[in-house]
């Protein structure tokens, strides 16, 4: 029995790999994420089109063996502890410092517009939201906006290196504003999951105590993660470079220190994902460039040419895209979510200094939400914070402005202001 399991397991993977491969090469050639593909090849291996088409084929294929479930969401959960591992290592730091006043108002004010949006959505439109709108309240809200302000630094990076802008100042402000933007983003997300208390309907612990206690509680972990990374990052990576083996025993540490942090977060009540993304900040901010170029791809490497793969396949197994697609839900999202980012971004590069189709291509790059949203909406929905639909609408979200990003960069940079 459990050599047939075993034997399905590998199969499933197999398929997952083969559709993620060739929906990810498709969209690459039309100059879009390959994320973007393997999302779609999941909702077409999913019970969107195989569970629709031939769901006796589906039903067997991805049976509900429990045993069978919890190996392939044991693997698919380490792809996303990587992939926010490789997220990580893109943030940089030290380019906080650099053109200050443009990046502060640009990363504030795109992330403060889609905040207040977000909240006021769930306010104004409680219906639209379903039940945790009305039940969870502020807090659900607080999780909307705090969604709709998160940008997808990988994406990011792609579409700026694809358009020969990640070394210009545009590229570089938008890049270390969206740094802080995630930042925030993700600090607040593990606030909201600290406090919040899964049921039917869904509440949150927002007493004075009890948020203060894990709003101390996360922001000190934080420190403690970013401050050893600091401290002895450069001493570790000199004795492993002159001791050990070179990138191989490199590659292995960083997968201990990944798994006992994520471990670490998970026990204190923060989900593991937030401690994989810490441990990517300190990281990176040791790895320069020329120096550990062959560690750092093979990290890179290792993560997202099978882990992340698996990953966002999985995400079209999640849920039925065509019955729990809410076209109002969707729109809601999509609007508020593209208005709060692009409007807010732009104006800050503006107020900056920035040309105004230069603050505009500013505000089209952060908007592209991408593989961070699409995590995000997946652990909301594991932990029971949001429903089918509202995690369809973020995703669907996610994809439309990853695919918008690039090419109204291009035309906008290809233009002259006036």
């Amino acid at each position: 029995m459990v050599h047939n399991a075993f034997i399905h397991l590998i199969l499933q993977f197999a398929v997952m790999l083969s559709f993620a491969l060739v929906c990810g090469q498709i969209m690459r050639r039309f100059d879009q994420p390959a994320v973007l593909g393997e999302l779609l090849g999941g909702i077409l291996l999913g019970p969107t089109v195989f569970g629709t088409l031939a769901p006796g084929s589906f039903n067997w294929f991805f049976p509900t063996d429990e045993s069978l479930s919890l190996a392939r969401n044991s693997v698919i959960n380490l792809g996303m502890l990587f992939f926010l591992f490789v997220a990580g290592l893109e943030v940089k730091l030290a380019h906080i410092n650099r053109r200050r006043k443009q990046i502060v108002l640009t990363s504030f004010l795109g992330w403060l517009f889609p905040m207040v949006l977000g909240i006021a959505a769930v306010q104004l439109f409680p219906g639209v939201w379903g039940a945790a709108a009305s039940k969870s309240g502020w807090a659900f809200g607080i999780f909307v906006g705090t969604a709709l302000s998160i940008s997808a630094l990988p994406v990011i990076a792609r579409i700026l290196m694809d358009l020969g802008l990640i070394q210009k100042e545009l590229g570089s402000i938008v890049m270390t504003a969206a740094t802080v933007n995630d930042v925030i983003g993700w600090l607040l997300f593990a606030i909201i999951l600290k406090v919040f208390i899964p049921g039917d309907p869904p509440t949150a612990d927002i007493s004075s105590a009890g948020l203060w206690t894990n709003v101390g509680l996360l922001i000190g972990f934080t420190v403690v993660v970013l401050l050893a990374g600091r401290t002895i990052g450069h001493p570790v990576l000199r004795w492993v470079k002159t001791e050990l083996s070179w990138p191989s025993a490199f590659i292995s540490l960083t997968m201990v220190v990944i798994l006992v942090v994520a471990a670490v977060t998970e026990f204190l009540g923060i989900h593991a994902i937030f401690g994989a993304y810490l441990v990517g900040i300190a990281l990176g901010q040791n790895l320069e460039p020329g120096e550990g170029n062959n560690a750092h791809d093979a990290i890179y490497q290792f993560a997202i040419s099978f882990f992340a793969p698996l990953y966002f396949v999985s995400i079209g197994l999640r849920a039925n895209f065509a019955s729990d697609f809410h076209l109002p839900l969707v729109l809601l999202v999509l609007v508020i979510a593209c208005i709060g980012k692009i409007g807010g971004a732009s104006l800050g590069a503006w107020l900056g200094g920035m040309k105004r189709r230069q603050a505009l291509a500013v505000g089209f790059g952060m908007n592209a939400r991408g593989a961070m949203e699409i995590i995000l909406a997946t652990v909301a929905l594991e932990s029971g914070l949001i429903d089918q639909p509202i995690f369809v609408a973020l995703v669907v979200m996610a994809f439309v402005t990853s695919m918008l990003s690039g090419p109204m960069m291009k035309r906008l940079m290809d233009q002259s202001d006036p």
